[in-house]
């Protein structure tokens, strides 16, 4: 693929698209403007791709998933699309079964068209800007963010935003990794530097609960296989009570790779994929993707934080500024 940024379609309304590679340290990545997609990572060396993606625009707009996109302005859900503000009570855009507000609304981050700002062979810039009421959230919100390639290899993505009145932000990458290339993810463990974990009811919304992970399913703080059969996991692992220095939270393994994550985030939503379903839409090996597919780690603020006790989380006031870094670094992973 030529360098700099190249045509990948429009959009339904007419919004053009574009991709750019980066490739540097022996690493690969297709990025496009709708979203800020993560379409594709590869690795030197290694046949298959890293992260599920699909080849054409319309797969994005029509496939359920989210796949490699950023998103928010709030990531994950917010119950009964209701929270209080400064205040004041607001309603957001209930996306999902009419009851929850997910990632955002039905147009959040990772369903719009993003600006290019900057690009080099190892980085690329994309910039968003919100408007005030958009999707019922106050304030204009400001977003910038890059990703680059690094020694490591890594991946590394740094997330910024700002408003004019106090908003609600978390933002976060929602990338689905597959390291082995199968059509599951059963040969891959998981290591997560998590003690507990939030328990949720069957809209997942959490219960309030933060409940230890000692003795249950959800102990991960040494390296287990994962799930591949129903329920699955579709659950925030509380790395810390806020936002806080970059440092290493977890290890996904399979095929021989070993990939750690490094966030600043205080929660890591892990979802196996249980429902997942593009069979109308092949992916970037040729076949659909089905349930279990892949693993999307999440790095983000705590589910439903505006209407929890953990609600600072997700608060943005105009004299603050948003700031997420999170670094996934690929590495050669010896047989256990």
């Amino acid at each position: 693929m030529p360098a700099g940024p190249q045509p990948f379609g429009a959009t339904a309304d007419g919004a053009p698209v574009w991709r750019t590679r980066l490739a540097a340290h022996g690493l690969t990545a297709d990025i496009l403007s709708w979203g800020a997609v993560l379409q594709d990572l590869r690795l030197a060396g290694t046949a298959h791709p890293l992260v599920l993606g699909f080849p054409t625009l319309a797969a994005y707009e029509q496939a359920p998933g989210c796949l490699g996109a950023i998103v928010g302005r709030l990531a994950n859900r917010i119950a009964g699309g209701r929270a209080p503000i400064a205040g004041r009570a607001h309603a957001f855009d209930r996306n999902e079964a009419g009851r929850t507000t997910l990632h955002g609304g039905r147009e959040g981050t990772g369903t719009r068209p993003w600006r290019i700002e900057a690009w080099s062979e190892s980085a690329l810039t994309l910039a968003l800007t919100l408007a005030d009421g958009h999707m019922g959230f106050p304030g204009r919100l400001d977003i910038r963010a890059t990703y680059a390639l690094a020694e490591g290899p890594a991946l590394s993505l740094d997330i910024e935003a700002g408003t004019d009145a106090e908003t609600l932000c978390g933002l976060a990458p929602h990338s689905y990794f597959n390291l082995d290339g199968r059509a599951d993810i059963a040969g891959h463990s998981l290591r997560i530097a998590a003690e507990s974990m939030l328990p949720v009811d069957a809209a997942a919304i959490p219960t309030g609960e933060i409940r230890p992970v000692a003795g249950t399913a959800f102990d991960f703080r040494t390296a287990r296989a994962l799930p591949a059969a129903a329920p699955g996991i579709d659950h925030n692992f509380c790395l810390a009570e806020a936002r806080g220095a970059l440092r290493p939270v977890a290890t996904l393994r399979a095929g021989g790779l070993a990939m750690t994550l490094e966030t600043t985030e205080p929660g890591l939503q892990v979802y196996t994929a249980a429902k997942l379903d593009t069979s109308a839409h092949p992916g970037l090996t040729g076949r659909p993707y089905g349930p279990f597919a892949g693993i999307a780690l999440e790095p983000q603020c705590w589910p439903d934080a505006p209407n929890q006790a953990w609600a600072a989380q997700a608060r943005l006031a105009p004299a603050a500024h948003y700031r997420h870094r999170s670094v996934f670094r690929f590495a050669e992973a010896p047989p256990p």
